[in-house]
């Protein structure tokens, strides 16, 4: 199955959590969470019953595959990397999606959301320690360098993007935007207070390990 191509407005609704799928919409008052509250999407939602507890753990996995926007398929491999590895494996799972590539480019506001930041990686505007990487899952590492590629055309989108940039750069990583090509760098490996968006890893370890 290919990549949702409907309304993204109507994921954040399903959710009912803010999935941050449009730049400027929404933090403004036209976000369809802010018009509709929590109403689910669809037709007859008041006569819908309440959520069971298979439902409730299908929604957290729904919510953050979403919100990082891989597909089914990429989330259980990180799920599968995760559970091999030493700690907690919820931790280590969200850790993982905080370092693609795509990811890491929109949290330092070098794009507006994060599927402008797959284009940005996918099209070959982003280097890593000085190296063009076009693959958004690229995993980070602490001490690497994310920088654009010196071309006017890359160095002015970005630019702009900063611009516009109204989120906060979290304290895993530091952002140089005062020179003509903007960088940043990976200070260290995200923990459990640098994910922003409410998860419960609980669930999602539940529901994948059925």
């Amino acid at each position: 199955m290919g990549r949702y191509t409907g309304p993204v407005c109507r994921l954040c609704r399903r959710e009912g959590v803010k999935l941050f799928l449009k730049t400027l919409r929404c933090d403004s008052p036209k976000c369809a969470l802010e018009k509709r509250g929590e109403q689910p999407p669809g037709m007859h939602t008041q006569k819908r019953r309440k959520t069971s507890d298979y439902g409730s753990r299908l929604r957290e996995k729904q919510k953050v595959k979403r919100y990082y926007g891989v597909f089914e398929r990429q989330f259980r491999r990180y799920m599968d990397l995760a559970g091999r590895s030493k700690g907690n494996t919820g931790s280590t799972l969200m850790a993982l999606l905080e370092r693609r590539l795509d990811n890491i480019v929109h949290r330092m506001g070098f794009a507006g959301n994060r599927r402008t930041a797959r284009q940005l990686v996918s099209h070959g505007h982003i280097c890593v320690n000085g190296r063009k990487v076009t693959i958004p899952s690229f995993l980070v590492k602490a001490g690497d360098t994310v920088s654009v590629k010196a071309r006017p055309k890359s160095v002015r989108f970005v630019k702009q993007s900063l611009e516009g940039f109204s989120g906060r750069v979290p304290d895993f990583l530091a952002v140089d935007s005062a020179g003509d090509n903007p960088s940043g760098r990976v200070l260290r490996l995200p923990g459990d207070t640098d994910w922003s968006i409410p998860v419960q890893t609980s669930l999602i370890i539940e529901f994948l390990s059925r």
